[in-house]
């Protein structure tokens, strides 16, 4: 009887660890699915995001296009393009009258305007004129004008043609075959090697507008940074697969990216001009950096100097993502979250939106700081529970997760005119990957 109890017993605990381990990968797979397959929960509006915002269909979101009642943006102006007056006149016979034949009186015009689209590839022949003395005087028997500039020397295509190319390969994201055709299309025929080679003779040119770019964002004082995987199929000796990741950092006047196939911290430390072999960093520098709580940045903060700023929208996610795969255990406990992240998010609208030192802004200040308070207070007696095994196991591990990176998170508090996430608007993506390069823009541009 005892052997039974106690095989009884490990049957028992057998089950429970394999329901848990079901449960586990239950949880994976809805993370998972949503990740791949589901809509970004920080898309649209600021408002939206924090669920603020509502509309006609169900979850909140609006239809798309002008809404009903909102102001429209008028007819647009196109009086700073190329103009192209064309004359289209009554015909001669129906100028007068059919009964007297006395000729109309011209009153004016209707006008009318149409937008039209022509592509132009020029062939550019540079005669260079030569000349041959015809005196015996010493000197040179003939002269011959300088060579037409080129920006590759013996290069086939003007400074104009590469600007064009770089901005349809790196700003707009058109890969080189797709090209070729359009190039082909408007009467250029041209391999798509050729086109290859020109971008890679294009990137010593801008290497040191890049350079000077990249130097100028480290003398910042805050920066967004982030980095993402990106395949770049390029065999690199003891490198296995093609996964690389391509960094970005913004700062108030500059974006830089840069393509490494390292996720470590020396990637952000060279850039943000950071020695991690110091404990400071030199005196009288400061550095905010806006990022999720990679261990990369975690690393950077450890550095007396550098003061993490960890992203609101991005913890907010390991809210959603639990109540995503407990919806029937957890789905109050994700909305509860949600709802007082949104407080905050507009707690921190209203404040930017008030001038300091009046009335409302001081109003707007105790909003701000109601909305942490309410937040640190329930994020507390939420850990206790946790420790006291009430909490669910998989809302435990994100109270363990928001406990652990509250510092990053509360230190917005004090600094309320820095965004409350790391959703920076970056005006130009690269869809290029030059292996362990630098690129780099003003004001959110790029210098491809």
């Amino acid at each position: 009887m005892a052997e039974l109890r106690a095989e009884n017993a490990g049957l028992t605990a057998r089950v429970a660890e394999l329901a848990g381990q079901v449960a586990g990968l239950q949880e994976s797979v809805t993370t998972l699915s949503g990740l791949l397959f589901g809509s970004s929960s920080e898309k649209g509006s600021p408002l939206r995001r924090t669920g603020r915002e509502g509309g006609d269909r169900p979850g909140g979101a609006g239809k798309r296009g002008q809404r009903p009642g909102g102001p429209g943006h008028g007819r647009r102006d196109y009086s700073h393009l190329e103009t192209d007056e064309r004359i289209i006149d009554v015909d001669a016979g129906q100028r007068c009258c059919a009964v007297c034949g006395k000729a109309f009186e011209f009153i004016g015009t209707e006008d009318s305007e149409q937008i039209d689209w022509q592509v132009t590839i020029t062939r550019i022949v540079s005669r260079r004129r030569r000349y041959r003395r015809r005196c015996s005087h010493p000197g040179p028997r003939t002269i011959c004008a300088a060579p037409a500039a080129r920006p590759v020397p013996k290069g086939l295509f003007t400074a104009g043609f590469l600007a064009r190319l770089a901005y349809e390969k790196h700003v707009l994201g058109r890969p080189v075959h797709r090209i070729v055709q359009a190039l082909a299309a408007d009467g250029l025929d041209v391999a798509a090697g050729t086109l290859c080679g020109a971008l890679k003779q294009v990137a010593p040119l801008i290497a040191p507008w890049a350079g000077a770019i990249a130097a100028h964002g480290r003398a910042a004082g805050h920066v967004h940074a982030d980095e993402t995987s990106w395949q770049v199929f390029e065999d690199i000796e003891d490198k296995d697969g093609h996964r690389w990741w391509l960094w970005v950092f913004v700062t108030d006047a500059t974006t830089v990216f840069v393509m490494d196939t390292s996720r470590s911290a020396g990637v952000a430390a060279a850039q943000l001009g950071i020695d991690r072999e110091q404990p400071a960093l030199e005196a009288g520098r400061r550095l905010v950096i806006s990022s999720d709580f990679h261990r990369a940045y975690q690393s950077l903060a450890c550095i007396d100097g550098v003061d993490p700023l960890w992203c609101w929208a991005h913890i907010r996610r390991y809210f959603l993502r639990a109540g995503a795969a407990h919806p029937e255990a957890l789905s109050d406990w994700c909305d509860a979250w949600t709802e007082r992240i949104a407080v905050l998010y507009r707690a921190h609208h209203a404040l930017a939106a008030t001038t300091p030192g009046t009335e409302a802004h001081a109003h707007a200040q105790g909003r701000w700081q109601r909305a942490f308070t309410d937040i640190d207070a329930h994020r507390i007696l939420q850990a206790s529970d946790a420790a006291k095994g009430l909490l669910h196991p998989a809302a435990a591990k994100v109270i363990a997760t928001f406990c652990n990176e509250w510092d990053g998170l509360a230190r917005h508090q004090d600094l309320p005119q820095l965004p409350l996430d790391n959703c920076a608007d970056v005006a130009v993506m690269p869809k290029w990957g030059l292996g362990g390069g630098v690129s780099a823009g003003w004001g959110g541009g790029l210098a491809a």
